[in-house]
């Protein structure tokens, strides 16, 4: 990364030299394409494909249901979910596969292409892939310790999104940074030197979208129930995948040797 830094002899300014060149309009990251490709396949294959019951079913094999992992209910009552490869712990994965409604799918969409994005140019493919899959589990595991033995399903990327946000307010808020105020879309706007969580709390537009994120969720978290009868969006789960994206990132990071002052 010490390339990088030549290339910024100007602090009051570190994109300046880099200004003449720009990204095309809509360059969304091929893996934010094929995950969304995906998301919108496999609800568009329970909208259409299945029946009511095997809707039912599916939802039983995958969803994340926190009571599959009380042994005293499960003694009772495990012939209620099919057996499948994945199994319970599969669960804290393939729940973030499906969605309760269209307007849920659409919602999760859009912040991943935005926040996703970010992130996927910073990590590339595979760091990408593993900081999804994390939030996705972190996730789970934050809601079934929230809430052990429910038996109400819980759905949705959303967890997996969550961490792309908490990834993303590293290092896309810095002045000339993505989001960042003065804004850059040149490329090396996305290897900037990420902040801290203090530094975060310092920059006004970071701690302004945690302070909003966080309590969008806790009140959203209120009033959060079932989706046309069948899952549940969990604020827990947000929670859990958030924290795992804001204190994984300087791990994962592939520019972890830069830090803003």
């Amino acid at each position: 990364m010490s390339d990088f830094n030549n290339q910024h002899p100007d602090d009051e300014n570190p994109m300046a030299p880099l200004q003449p060149e720009r990204q095309p309009a809509f360059n969304v990251p091929n893996v934010i394409l094929i995950l969304v490709a995906i998301l919108t396949g496999v609800h568009l294959f329970r909208e259409y494909i299945l029946s009511g019951a095997g809707d039912r079913e599916l939802l039983l094999s995958f969803a994340f249901f926190p009571v599959r992992f009380d042994a005293e209910i499960m003694a009772r009552f495990s012939d209620v979910f099919p057996e499948t490869l994945v199994g319970a712990y599969g669960t804290f994965v393939t729940y973030g596969l499906l969605h309760g409604d269209w307007i849920h799918l659409i919602v999760n969409g859009f912040w991943l292409l935005i926040f996703g994005s970010a992130l996927a140019r910073r990590f590339g493919t595979m760091r990408f892939l593993l900081i999804t899959l994390l939030g996705t589990v972190a996730g789970a595991a934050v809601h079934l310790l929230t809430n052990f033995g429910s038996s109400v399903p819980v759905v949705g990327a959303s967890a997996a999104i969550s961490a792309h946000m908490a990834c993303a307010a590293r290092f896309a808020f810095v002045p000339y940074g993505p989001l960042g105020r003065p804004r850059s879309d040149h490329p090396g706007a996305y290897f900037l030197p990420s902040l801290s969580i203090f530094g975060i709390l310092k920059n006004t537009q970071a701690a302004s979208f945690l302070a909003i994120w966080f309590a969008v969720n806790l009140l959203f978290g209120l009033g959060s129930g079932v989706i046309d009868g069948e899952a549940s969006i969990a604020w827990e789960a947000h929670i859990g995948g958030f924290l795992a994206g804001l204190f994984l990132f300087p791990i994962l990071d592939p520019a972890r040797n830069l830090s803003a002052t």
